[in-house]
């Protein structure tokens, strides 16, 4: 009872007082208690109350405080109404004390006939007490909870509050809008009976128990095509996937009979993955006769780990596809619809930072519609052991996103909070949650035994009607009539029948799903997949002086009346020197000329970390600060193109998250570099699962190609072991078929053409790379080294006569500028050293020519990293004919560095020593 909140709040005296105020000066008062006293007056005269003529000023205190509880136990059953509803389909709620009755607010039965003001909050009118309660109990205690009281957005929640007691208070479906329901009942319910026929033992995460969740999406999908939704995204786990890929996506039938015959072409299809991961598009005619383009993400068995994938792709469909349509809100057409599971739910971290991601304008998708499919178990774990909170939704109240709890027994009621969550996302751009409440019909698969550890649960459940049939026996106790439904049921399952006989007879093939025809989804068809002849050499990735002049003009020029920061001038001044031709380019530099360059081809750059507007190491300055107003200035969100956007946001502090979006954002638009960068490069550790799951097999497992890039501070300078190593052997353990790049480039200018490279490949791959820190100042590169050329998958030494070579060391990354320090110092000018830029696709063909020169020379590896960690093994096995036998490194260690600077001094030192002296 929000505009009265007050009232429920206040000492009854002090309401007297302020109504003899009002009765001197009605202006005296507040206007909200101006009209509350003005409908207590009208009830005093005309409800028969004998005090009602008696004079103003002798007002009846009793009526007033009775009036008040009232307004308490409105506002009681708003806000704890939904712990009476009946919305648990196989057994009784648990008794959360609601406090909701009538001795609970000094009332008696004999008030039930009395006439209140308050009730103008629920009918817009004074009624009795009975018939408010009546009203309040069928909204609020019914088979739908509603929570929304504690939205702090008044206008978010006066719209819900409306909607739910004018509008539920009196709803009821067409029937057209019933036989809707009762055909995707149908549809749900009779392919998982079907399935579990003919494909005796065959796991499906079957969504028997939660069929109503494909009402409910079809339901949420066809009032968002009313309300201007063109693409839904949806993210969810392995349950019910099957049934939401064929009867929500329209996934031909036959296709998913072929998966369970397994006769589909591997060759093709590469690893691939098991069916209830896989995902798919299509587009479909809702039922106003609008299109809708639809996407199921692809998602491993680490339940909760698409939900930021989702949001991202959703964001990038946004930014892309409805960035130029006046005056339409770009994220109203693209509605992410992530479904969960009631244990992941609030069991997951990721669903903790991806909620709170939501809002932030790096993250900001214009709200997410949650779908718990609730079997209030997890496994085998009850729920009582899954959380602590009541609800497994309570996570949305942070961003104060709306739940509504429905029981999955009631189709009419999860389509009508569908619905109700689609208008308000529409609405007001926020996250809305919908909490189905259901069951299990079987284990956590099929062939699991639920009895071994919910032997009472499931006594009741291997009892119970399943929804469609419930739904049908409700429609015909209401004296509704249900033949309809008869030529329904017999034409799916003839359907069913004659398409899994055209299977068995192989008169049907396997097919992948069709991508759509927006400006993205043709970018996508564009591309193709990579043979091993593409990574024998990089493309020519340079850029002319014109472009190199235009950008780095960007770079130095400020805005009139800007103050930089003193400490910024340094560093304005060594790009203007660049640009003159008196300075190399420092490693800041390279990287600014690689997106400024890619801007002014139209394309979009992304740029998301901790930090990184800045840079953790203060190099990057990209983003720069008014020292006198903090006002911000991209210096190169206005180069050239009108469609080419530079966008770098400093992320909130998560990894997994965050990585994930921007995996997301990369996978929908291939023209986009999207770049990640760790704090420090081990910080990566904290998304290894969004790295092993999507990252690195995304074409292999999910047919799909990302450009995503990972730049992973890396190198031993004495800072510790968190801040040193960002294990790279990990990367080059999970290289193989050419999934993706993994780098450690030395200079500036390498860095400019393997960002460039990304996008000019007619494919596309994710690129690891390891970024130093203390040379962020001291690489340089001279300004012709991006005016020619392309990425150097290994750099050469230029410095020595290879004739008079006896020794080669082979290393990577910052280390070579020590090595080459010491050999200059020491005067070793029979030592080559060469770098290795790349490591995977493996650059042997580069690596031979390079070492061909140094006939009879000793060859030896060296690296910082301990010798269990690092680039050795993972060379010995890609190029065992090179005979790499020696490593220089430090030594195995179970962690990767030490945390006390003197003793890295000293091993530092003795590595570099020992690489020259064996």
């Amino acid at each position: 009872m929000d505009q009265f909140s007050y009232i429920a709040n206040a000492d009854v005296v002090a309401i007297e007082a302020l109504y003899g105020k009002y009765k001197e000066d009605p202006n005296s008062v507040d206007s909200s208690w101006q009209n509350f006293f003005k409908g207590f007056d009208f009830s005093q005269q005309w409800n028969g109350d004998a005090k009602a003529t008696t004079s103003s000023s002798q007002v009846s205190s009793d009526k007033l405080r009775k009036e008040m509880e009232v307004v308490h136990l409105v506002r009681g059953y708003r806000s704890r109404g939904h712990l009476l509803s009946n919305t648990n389909p196989i057994g009784p709620r648990t008794d959360r004390q609601p406090l909701l009755d009538l001795k609970d607010f000094n009332l008696s039965e004999a008030d039930l006939d009395l006439t209140f003001e308050a009730g103008v909050e629920v009918f817009g009118r004074p009624a009795k007490l009975s018939e408010i309660i009546d009203a309040l109990k069928k909204v609020y205690t019914s088979r739908i909870g509603f929570e929304y009281l504690y939205i702090r957005d008044r206008e978010a929640k006066n719209w819900l509050r409306n909607k739910i007691e004018r509008e539920y208070l009196n709803f009821q479906h067409t029937l057209p809008q019933r036989k809707r329901i009762a055909e995707k009942l149908n549809q749900a319910v009779h392919l998982e009976n079907f399935i579990h026929t003919k494909f005796l033992g065959k796991k499906r995460f079957s969504l028997e128990g939660g069929e109503s969740t494909i009402a409910g999406i079809d339901a949420a999908i066809n009032r968002g095509a009313e309300l201007g939704v063109e693409e839904v995204v949806i993210g969810m786990a392995h349950r019910g996937r099957l049934n939401v890929l064929t009867n929500i996506l329209q996934k031909p039938y036959e296709q998913v009979f072929l998966e369970f015959k397994e006769e589909v072409n591997l060759e093709e299809y590469s690893d691939g993955d098991v069916k209830y991961h896989m995902g798919y598009s299509s587009d479909m005619t809702a039922m106003n006769g609008n299109n809708v383009s639809l996407r199921l993400m692809p998602n491993p068995s680490h339940l909760e780990a698409v939900n930021p994938v989702v949001v991202g792709y959703a964001r990038a469909r946004a930014d892309e596809n409805y960035n130029h349509i006046a005056g339409q809100d770009k994220y109203d057409p693209v509605l992410p619809i992530i479904i969960h599971g009631d244990a992941a739910l609030a069991g997951q971290g990721i669903v903790y930072e991806v909620t709170q991601m939501s809002n932030l304008p790096a993250y900001y998708t214009g709200g997410t519609l949650h779908f718990v499919i609730n079997n209030q178990v997890g496994f085998t774990t009850d729920f009582g052991d899954a959380r602590s909170s009541i609800y497994c939704s309570d996570i949305a109240k942070i961003v104060d996103a709306p739940i509504f709890h429905v029981s999955g027994d009631d189709p009419e009621g999860v389509c009508y909070v569908m619905q109700l969550a689609i208008e308000f996302r529409q609405k007001f751009n926020r996250d809305v949650y919908v909490d189905m409440v259901c069951y299990r019909k079987y284990g956590h698969n099929e062939s699991d035994e639920p009895r071994m550890t919910q032997p009472t649960m499931y006594k009741v459940i291997s009892q119970h009607v399943n929804p469609r049939d419930l739904y049908l026996k409700e429609l015909q106790s209401k004296g509704l009539d249900t033949s309809w439904f008869q030529p329904i049921y017999d034409a799916f399952d003839a359907k069913l029948q004659g398409l899994l006989e055209a299977v068995l007879a192989h008169k049907v093939h396997y097919e992948f799903g069709k991508i759509g025809n927006t400006k993205l989804d043709k970018a996508v068809n564009n591309l193709r997949f990579s043979t091993v002849a593409d990574f024998k050499k990089s493309p020519d990735t340079a850029i002319s002086a014109e472009i190199l002049k235009e950008v780095t003009i960007a770079m130095v020029t400020l805005p009139e009346g800007f103050t930089p920061l003193k400490q910024l001038e340094k560093v304005l001044e060594g790009r203007r020197q660049f640009l003159e031709g008196t300075k190399d380019a420092d490693w800041a530099v390279g990287e600014l000329l690689a997106y400024g360059s890619i801007l002014k081809e139209g394309k979009i750059v992304r740029f998301t970390g901790q930090d990184v507007q800045r840079g953790t190491f203060s190099h990057r300055h990209a983003v720069l600060h008014d020292a006198e107003t903090n006002q911000n200035y991209n210096s190169l969100a206005a180069i050239g193109s009108e469609k080419g956007r530079f966008e770098i946001y400093n992320s909130l502090l998560s990894e997994y998250g965050v990585m994930g979006f921007e995996f997301g954002y990369s996978i929908a638009n291939p023209d986009s570099l999207v770049v990640w960068e760790a704090q420090f490069g081990d910080f990566a550790n904290g998304a290894q699962m969004m790295i092993d799951q999507f990252i690195v097999a995304c074409e292999s497992k999910w047919r799909v190609m990302s450009g995503l890039v990972l730049l992973l501070p890396h190198g031993y300078e004495g800072q510790g072991p968190e801040h040193s190593n960002a294990r790279p052997e990990r990367f080059l353990q999970l290289s193989a078929e050419y999934n993706m790049y993994v780098c450690n480039v030395s200079t500036p200018a390498n860095l400019f053409h393997m960002l460039r490279r990304q996008l000019a490949q007619p494919f596309r791959k994710p690129c690891i790379n390891f970024t130093p820190k203390s040379g962020l100042r001291s690489f340089s590169s001279p300004k012709a080294d991006f005016l020619g050329g392309g990425f150097k998958e290994i750099i050469g030494d230029v410095t020595v006569d290879a004739k008079k070579v006896k020794k080669v060391i082979l290393c990577t990354g910052k280390i070579y500028y020590e090595l080459a320090k010491k050999r200059e110092v020491s005067g070793h000018k029979e030592t080559a050293i060469v770098r290795m830029e790349q490591f995977h696709p493996f650059p042997k063909n580069h690596l031979e020519t390079e070492l061909k020169q140094y006939k009879n020379a000793k060859l030896i590896w060296v690296q910082e990293e301990p010798e269990n960690m690092g680039y050795w093994s993972y060379i010995l096995r890609e190029f065992p004919e090179i005979g790499l036998g020696n490593c220089v490194s430090r030594d195995s260690a179970a962690s990767p560095a030490t945390g006390y600077n003197k003793k890295h001094d000293e091993e530092q030192a003795g590595l570099i020593d020992l690489a020259f002296s064996i």
